[in-house]
């Protein structure tokens, strides 16, 4: 059996001859995922200290302000996000009194989420910083590969 690499040493196919490893950086999911994870890191680094939210609270934020009334479990399907990350967000911005949790039409089982006041002016405040994050970003594109970029995105945005 050969020894493992150093962590952090490239290891090539050719030294692992029984195994075919995956190129990540050529992997459209990890590329996918670098780049989103950069992408908002660079926004949340805008409120994370300013307004003591994450990256998941801000996204669920960003949803309720869009689409009132939504359940959690709506917020995690809009989201693409882990239904436990979303509930322990959800708590966090409910504590905080960003988020208003109420109940459909006096159904105590399902419960419905929309952004206080206080939800209202942390979003109008943090949504012009990711809005221009989002422009430098796409400063980097010409306009057609702006518009190329948007439409494979919807091509392979899932339904």
């Amino acid at each position: 059996m050969k020894p493992f690499a150093r962590s952090g040493a490239a290891v090539s196919a050719e030294s692992k001859p029984d195994h075919a490893p995956l190129e990540l950086e050529r992997f459209l999911p990890y590329r996918l995922s670098i780049l989103s994870n950069t992408v908002s890191q660079a926004i949340a680094d805008d409120y994370q200290q300013r307004y003591d939210l994450t990256v998941t609270e801000w996204r669920v934020m960003a949803v309720l302000a869009r689409f009132d009334g939504l359940s959690a479990r709506e917020v995690a399907e809009r989201t693409a996000m882990d239904k436990v990350a979303v509930s322990r967000a959800l708590a966090r911005l409910v504590e905080a009194g960003r988020v208003h949790r109420g109940t459909h039409d006096g159904d105590k089982r399902r419960s419905v989420l929309s952004l206080s006041e206080n939800g209202w002016q942390v979003h109008d405040e943090v949504a012009p910083m990711a809005r221009a994050r989002e422009r430098e970003v796409l400063a980097k594109l010409d306009d057609e590969e702006q518009a190329w970029l948007t439409r494979i995105l919807d091509k392979l945005q899932p339904l």
